[in-house]
């Protein structure tokens, strides 16, 4: 079962994005900033995470950049999940090491095939 870590501080994302995946078949583990959530991808080792970009304490950018620059994570991909539309927004999350990007409100059919194909299924 793949382990994906969510990274959201919206609990009704959270909630609903976890159910949703869960059913999927996938095994889900949240994190609610991304100071918690680079500390979960380095002691969960996930498969896959889905990164807000605007959290508390640490936010998405730096919580992605960090866990790129680590080499016990840095392979793991990262999906930037974020309200933000523009096309500089996406380069931005490329830039800080996200393999894709994806718009909120989330549209699951679409973030589903991102997730398999990075998954590599």
């Amino acid at each position: 079962m793949p382990r994906i870590l969510l990274v959201e501080d919206n609990e009704l994302n959270r909630d609903m994005l976890s159910r949703r995946l869960t059913k999927k078949g996938y095994e889900i583990f949240m994190a609610v900033d991304g100071e918690n959530g680079m500390e979960l991808a380095l002691s969960l080792n996930p498969d896959l995470i889905l990164m807000d970009m605007s959290l508390p304490i640490m936010d998405g950018w730096e919580a992605t950049r960090q866990i790129k620059a680590h080499p016990d994570t840095r392979n793991i991909p990262v999906i930037a999940l974020t309200a933000h539309a523009m096309g500089e927004d996406r380069q931005k999350a490329l830039e800080a090491g996200c393999d894709d990007y994806d718009t909120k409100p989330i549209e699951l059919t679409r973030l589903l095939l991102k997730i398999t194909t990075l998954l590599g299924k």
